[in-house]
């Protein structure tokens, strides 16, 4: 039987993803990612190399799936606020991406970004869309592309982050109107 090397691969991410968004880079063990993955442990160091560089291999994944299920283009730029919404959305969806941020901000802070310059680039696309946007007058000029995008996957991304803090300041009912309450919130940044 022919071995299927995506699908082992991508068998392999899916644990990753798992395995470090609960336990972080340093905690994470690569038997128990390929235990989940019903995979060869030694199909890790074959396929991505040590657990530094599949941790790198899952963050540009994820940030991929990120990209391509959420994109901001000149023509979404205009909609700010919706855009809010969807990347609010994804995370709802996708609960470990977060987490998988904030693993390499804590486990990264000093050191060079997985794929920074290719996640460089992709910003950047994002901020030409933006300033497109103001320009055509879309979105104010209040503010500049860079401290709306930040502001935006900041506001987006916190309900997530800190979900403890929602119940506590919003009460028990806060996360119910998380998404229409953060639509507004963009909606009055950029009106």
């Amino acid at each position: 039987m022919a071995w299927n090397t995506e699908r082992t691969r991508q068998l392999l991410l899916d644990a990753a993803v798992r395995e470090f968004a609960d336990h972080g880079p340093e905690a994470a063990r690569l038997d128990r990612v390929a235990a989940a993955a019903g995979v060869n442990k030694e199909r890790i160091y074959q396929y991505f190399g040590n657990k530094e560089q599949l941790f790198a291999a899952v963050l540009t994944w994820a940030l991929k799936q990120l990209a391509e299920a959420v994109p901001l283009d000149e023509e979404l730029a205009g909609d700010l606020p919706e855009y809010a919404g969807r990347v609010y959305d994804y995370h709802r969806e996708h609960p470990q991406f977060i987490r998988l941020l904030h693993w390499e901000g804590l486990h990264r802070a000093t050191g060079p970004v997985v794929a920074g310059e290719q996640r460089g680039a992709h910003y950047a696309s994002k901020l030409a869309a933006l300033a497109a946007a103001q320009k055509a007058g879309a979105l104010n000029a209040d503010f500049a592309p860079g401290e709306l995008l930040h502001a935006v996957i900041a506001l987006a991304g916190w309900w997530y982050a800190t979900p403890q803090l929602v119940h506590m300041i919003m009460g028990p009912d806060g996360a119910d109107d998380a998404r229409d309450t953060l639509v507004r919130l963009v909606a009055k940044i950029v009106a």
